[in-house]
């Protein structure tokens, strides 16, 4: 029982990183130690499955696309974008710079824990480089987004786009919204519980988490070093996204009449108070990470030890 509530607190920790744009859940999966079965477990729903499914052999069915864990870290994602939601975009309202500061140290320390595990050479060393550099113009703040379209059939390649993004560690699903439009849209949709939406926006991200879950999965079977390699460079890139100090270049007016920043650009800090508050924020990111793997790695000694 321990280790799927343990899986559930990890699907929490993931869903509320998503709802950030700029911090990747698939991030926050790589840390905890669960990023490729969750991939393993997605691809596992296919065709094949899906026919076990049918001719009522639930049991295999189940066992085959690791039932419990999906269920577990998919709900722990669920209650998260439905209880924090509010809670973070109020923080992100209020204490924007100090809500960067906090994810900034968390991806800093991500990008150091993910790259020890990369052999390094010179393929490794290319494929960070070029993902990096990818990473970096994809998520950077300047980048207008497209407006918005509240069409069904956008929804859902919304859907289908974002959580690709979503689980690979660095870019951000949030972020692919605001450049896609439907950031504001989805999160009010999600607060409201505007349920044809949810699901239509639901839909678009199964049918893409499926498929994009065969492509990663082939990539670490066949390519894991340079795989590994290319997603340590996504999140040194995404770093760019997160600098917490900003200057706001133009700002939109959303439904409820509240001015927001559209598109930033990163400056230079001033040695002031809120300085050292954001430096304080970004060495509890920091700190967090290196104690979620100092816990993981202790439990995973004592499973060891007790099997």
């Amino acid at each position: 029982m321990k280790k799927w509530i343990i899986l559930f607190f990890k699907g929490m920790a993931m869903g509320a990183s998503d709802v950030v744009p700029g911090v990747s859940g698939g991030t926050i999966a790589f840390i905890t130690g669960i990023y490729e079965r969750l991939i393993h477990a997605i691809k596992s729903i296919n065709l094949a499955n899906l026919k076990l499914l049918l001719k009522g052999r639930f049991r295999e069915f189940w066992q085959n696309i690791d039932g419990w864990f999906l269920v577990c870290v998919v709900a722990g994602i669920g209650v998260s974008f439905l209880s924090l939601a509010k809670l973070i975009t109020m923080l992100l309202d209020t204490y924007p710079q100090y809500v960067w500061s906090f994810f900034f140290g968390l991806i800093l320390a991500s990008t150091v824990f993910v790259g020890r595990d990369v052999r390094w050479n010179w393929k490794t060393a290319l494929a960070f480089l070029v993902f990096a550099v990818l990473s970096f113009f994809i998520t950077s703040p300047e980048n207008t987004p497209l407006a918005q379209n509240n069409s069904y059939w956008y929804i859902f390649l919304c859907g289908a786009i974002a959580i690709c993004a979503m689980i690979l560690p660095g870019i951000s699903g949030s972020f692919i919204l605001v450049l896609l439009g439907q950031y504001t849209f989805m999160l009010t949709a999600l607060t409201e519980l505007q349920i044809v939406i949810i699901l239509t926006f639901a839909a678009g991200a199964l049918v893409g988490i499926v498929a994009f879950s065969h492509v990663l999965n082939w990539l670490f079977e066949h390519f894991k070093q340079i795989t590994l390699a290319a997603l340590t460079g996504f999140m040194f890139g995404s770093l760019n996204k997160i600098w917490p100090w900003k200057e706001t270049l133009t700002t939109f007016t959303d439904h409820h009449g509240e001015v927001k920043p559209l598109t930033q650009s990163n400056i230079l800090p001033q040695i002031d108070s809120s300085f050292w508050i954001s430096i304080l924020m970004i060495a509890i990111g920091l700190c967090l990470i290196f104690a979620i793997e100092f816990v993981a790695k202790k439990i995973k000694k004592q499973d060891t030890v007790s099997e």
